[in-house]
């Protein structure tokens, strides 16, 4: 039947339909227009947003046998200030201020594509103001109030020349927390560390604060990822570290997190991403992370997603590089 035959009544019923739901379409991408998504270089927003439907994560498609799974997530070195995997809990902000974050990783097996159930995952970071639990006083984080130097600064003019040379061994590690070598914790504190296993899926999501800056580094957050040991009561046992790397952010997002307090009283010069040393400028594959959050309401929180592709059988402990 054409539509010249359909009655008049059917006829204006179907094109009320119609209107709805155009508006319906426009009402939804108005909803849509109001968030900010970040989306990491050569990565599909779209295929992202809807991959956990669709089989596929951050650019990751669902493969059949014989078909390329999926990268390999970059090494990176473990910087200096890690702590062994002590704190087992899904939520590490303790009291420490900053944008609520919500980091929702999975790992899988790059050859494989298999999810890694039951590995646990670190992560671990500075807070707004670029200081790390356990390393206060060696952290070089900057602004937002601090207690000023005390006593009588020193009088005169220095006179004579300096003696002998330089002893002992180059201290190791890179500018704030980004090189190798290890430092033993200066205090007991560990906010903003935490470590939990994945489940069946090979997920695993944690609750934090939007990490802050420090001289030499762009805003990034550590992670590691151990198989074949278990949960103890001192925490995670056994097995062995199968990848060790970085998370990283986008400019933009770490400009919209400048202008809101306590990140916008640090006086610390900030490292772009492009600056970074450690950053391998390789989007997705170098830890670059996806980043949701309310335009121009960032305060109320950001959640940041990535697909780590790690080989289970290798060992990548942060020394290795």
């Amino acid at each position: 039947m054409t539509e010249t035959q359909v009655p008049l009544e059917k006829r204006d019923m179907m094109r009320r339909r119609a209107v709805l739901a155009g508006g319906a379409a426009l009402a939804a991408t108005g909803m849509a227009a109001a968030a900010v998504t970040t989306a990491s270089a050569g990565e599909d927003t779209a295929a992202s947003s809807t991959g956990a439907k669709n089989g596929t994560r951050n650019g990751a498609t669902a493969t059949g046998a014989g078909e390329e799974c999926y990268r390999l997530t970059s090494q990176t070195t473990e910087g200096p200030y890690y702590i062994d995997a002590d704190k087992i809990r899904k939520d590490i902000t303790e009291d420490k201020e900053g944008i609520p974050m919500t980091l929702r990783l999975k790992a899988i097996d790059s050859d494989t594509c298999k999810p890694l159930r039951g590995a646990a995952v670190d992560i671990w970071h500075c807070d707004a103001l670029g200081l790390y639990s356990g390393y206060e006083s060696a952290s070089t984080g900057g602004g937002g109030g601090g207690t000023p130097p005390t006593g009588t600064p020193p009088t005169g003019t220095p006179t004579g020349a300096p003696t002998d040379t330089p002893t002992g061994t180059p201290p190791t590690g890179g500018p704030g927390g980004g090189g190798g070598g290890h430092e033993e914790p200066t205090d007991d504190k560990r906010y903003l560390r935490g470590t939990w296993l994945t489940d069946k899926n090979g997920f695993v999501e944690f609750k934090t604060v939007f990490p802050g800056w420090y001289r030499g580094r762009a805003v990034h957050i550590h992670t590691k990822v151990h198989v074949g040991g278990k949960m103890t009561d001192a925490g995670y046992e056994g097995g062995h570290t199968c990848h060790t790397g970085q998370f990283f952010f986008e400019e933009a997002a770490v400009l919209d997190s400048a202008k809101i307090a306590p990140y916008s009283t640090s006086t610390t010069e900030r490292t772009t991403l492009t600056e970074d040393t450690i950053y391998d400028q390789s989007g997705v594959q170098g830890g670059l992370l996806k980043l949701s959050y309310r335009k121009n309401d960032m305060a109320r929180g950001v959640v940041g997603s990535l697909t780590m592709g790690v080989d289970p059988d290798e060992t990548h402990d942060g020394t290795d590089l």
